[in-house]
């Protein structure tokens, strides 16, 4: 095990938008099992690759890691290698904790103008792209080489085929109304953190009704964002894309967006 194996295996962890965390000894005295510059990699399930020289103190070691992944930040951990540690001759180690930052998951279901600026600023800005259309001549790589993945298909397969958890953000920008409240629909059934609907105040009014009656509950509607995107004026492709990334980020921040349910207390059904 070389500690290129383990890079190669960060990178492919990070590919795949899995967690990771690795551990290196930093400091090493006495009769400590490894030297400093040795490295662990812990994944998000708790499996690892490498070793900084096991027993009682990696088992430590992979705890604090699976901490620091959930908290987002890195940490040290020192152990002092007595009998509590299965150590006689004495020793230290001092490990270092550095999680790998996962890259967020974007899913964009329509592939046209705005699908592929979208993907392209989404990339930049450090997101996982996956671009969904049910027209297979839009949803390849060569028509939109910034995405990580493209998937062909109706919005109900391809949300079979792809894993949506409450970190993702899905966006949707297809042909038509129709199509859009289909992928609504779809997306209300995933725990997705952020679910964004290009499109009008008008149609925004016509989607909470249209939900409304087909039995979806108030506090399912008001997931949703729509318009989508931060209010910056925005009218070509281009400008809607960065205006939907700044509000992608807004919401990753944890900062206030723009959902339907701040709007529900004050009248539903809305009227124009």
């Amino acid at each position: 095990m070389t500690d290129l194996d383990i890079y190669q295996e960060i990178i492919r962890l990070n590919q795949a938008g899995a967690p990771s965390a690795l551990a290196t000894v930093v400091e090493s005295a006495g009769s400590s099992p490894r030297k400093a510059g040795a490295k662990m990699l812990v994944r998000g399930d708790g499996s690892i690759l490498g070793t900084i020289g096991g027993g009682k103190p990696e088992l430590e070691t992979i705890a604090a890691s699976l901490a620091a992944l959930e908290e987002g930040k890195p940490r040290t951990v020192t152990f002092t290698l007595t009998e509590e540690y299965g150590h006689v001759c004495g020793g230290s180690l001092l490990v270092y904790i550095e999680p790998s930052a996962v890259r967020p998951h974007l899913l964009i279901i329509g592939a046209g103008h705005v699908g592929r600026a979208l993907a392209t600023a989404a990339r930049f800005a450090g997101f996982r792209v996956t671009v969904a259309d049910e027209r297979p001549e839009y949803a390849n790589s060569d028509q939109v080489p910034d995405a990580d993945e493209t998937l062909a298909g109706e919005c109900e397969r391809v949300f079979e085929r792809v894993a949506i958890d409450s970190a993702a953000a899905i966006v949707i920008t297809t042909t038509g109304f129709e199509k859009d409240f289909a992928a609504a629909r779809c997306a209300l059934k995933t725990s997705a953190r952020y679910i964004g609907v290009i499109g009008s105040r008008r149609k925004r009014d016509i989607l909470v009704n249209t939900l409304t009656e087909e039995g979806f509950s108030l506090d399912d509607i008001g997931r949703i964002t729509i318009p989508v995107g931060l209010a910056i004026g925005a009218e070509t492709p281009a400008e809607i894309a960065v205006a939907i990334v700044a509000q992608l980020i807004q919401a990753r921040k944890g900062n206030a967006v723009p959902y339907i349910s701040d709007l529900i207390s004050v009248q539903l059904p809305f009227t124009e």
